[in-house]
């Protein structure tokens, strides 16, 4: 494995010396429902080169999938999306679902597990129960917290029911086309491409690197509220969850400039699903900065079962 360590703005290094920087990070709370143009949203986000006592980061853009995608309907949405991933330079991109399954499935490599998702012939529902039975019969138990999912303190493991459509549409209909682009990397399963990439030894150079975020995580992390800021049934936002969400936006102001106008976009977004597509770049951003690669591309179940970068 490459031995890599990291710099002050999303630059990861490999033992040759070269590097891969990141101009912009894009944020994605992701949807699995059959109109996720409507909930899912992405934030883009500008990130300095200057040493400058202002934040390092700047939203530039704060859209719902389906107003960039034209349409809400989320086989568009995530054509659009997989499309915008590989045409990207320069670019982080967090993604809030899980990307992998844990090793106690016994799906086999991430590879496989793309495979086993894409075979599957029923929906995400049956396809999570399956799993439920899977790890009933191979180790007893119903549900299995992947080592990241403990780690990071994520809502839910990645097969339950109240995740387990954005697992399974973001694994089969966001990763598996991306899998193989010649300038993309889903990290950690793909560290070995991603160093061949910054060695030379392959014709075309990685331009977009792609990463589990979670925004509950990142918020724990950051000791800020992580609960009552989402607020479900559309409803015009109560004073609770306002004013969280208000707690949020301080906490997050020395990261990121935010404007007048998107700050209310945010506070006034019914489900808080703005502020998860913001949260998601935030944290893919600062968990990548944070971490130390080396570690986790030699670890013995992150490259298997994904790494959450928060």
């Amino acid at each position: 494995m490459v031995n890599v360590k990291r710099d002050a703005y999303g630059a990861m290094f490999c033992t040759s010396g070269a590097k891969v920087r990141f101009q912009t990070v894009f944020g994605v709370d992701f949807s699995g429902a059959a109109l996720a143009g409507k909930n899912a949203w992405i934030a883009e986000i500008q990130v300095s080169s200057s040493d400058s006592t202002s934040p390092p980061l700047k939203l530039v853009d704060l859209q719902p999938l389906g107003r960039v995608a034209g349409q809400d309907q989320r086989e568009c949405v995530y054509q659009w999306l997989t499309d915008r991933i590989v045409a990207s330079e320069d670019a982080l991109w967090g993604m809030d679902f899980p990307f992998g399954l844990p090793v106690e499935l016994e799906l086999g490599s991430w590879d496989d597990q793309l495979n086993h998702v894409a075979m599957h012939s029923g929906d995400a529902k049956s396809y999570g129960r399956s799993l439920v039975e899977l790890a009933r019969r191979r180790r007893g138990a119903i549900h299995i917290r992947r080592e990241t999912d403990r780690e990071t303190q994520t809502p839910f493991d990645c097969y339950h029911y109240r995740i387990i459509y954005q697992t399974f549409h973001g694994m089969r209909d966001v990763l598996l086309p991306i899998k193989d682009s010649p300038t993309s990397a889903v990290m950690p399963f793909q560290v070995n491409k991603l160093a061949r990439s910054m060695t030379g030894k392959t014709p075309t150079a990685i331009r977009s690197i792609v990463v589990e975020a979670c925004p509950s995580s990142t918020l724990k992390r950051m000791q800020l509220p992580h609960q009552r800021y989402k607020q479900t049934g559309n409803k015009p936002v109560d004073a609770v969850h306002l004013r969280n969400r208000q707690l949020i936006l301080r906490g997050l102001r020395e990261i990121i400039q935010i404007s007048a106008h998107r700050r209310r976009v945010i506070l006034s977004n019914p489900g808080g699903d703005a502020l998860d597509a913001v949260l998601a770049g935030v944290g893919a951003w600062f968990g990548w900065n944070r971490v130390d690669h080396g570690h986790i591309a030699n670890h013995g179940r992150f490259p298997r079962e994904g790494f959450v970068y928060c």
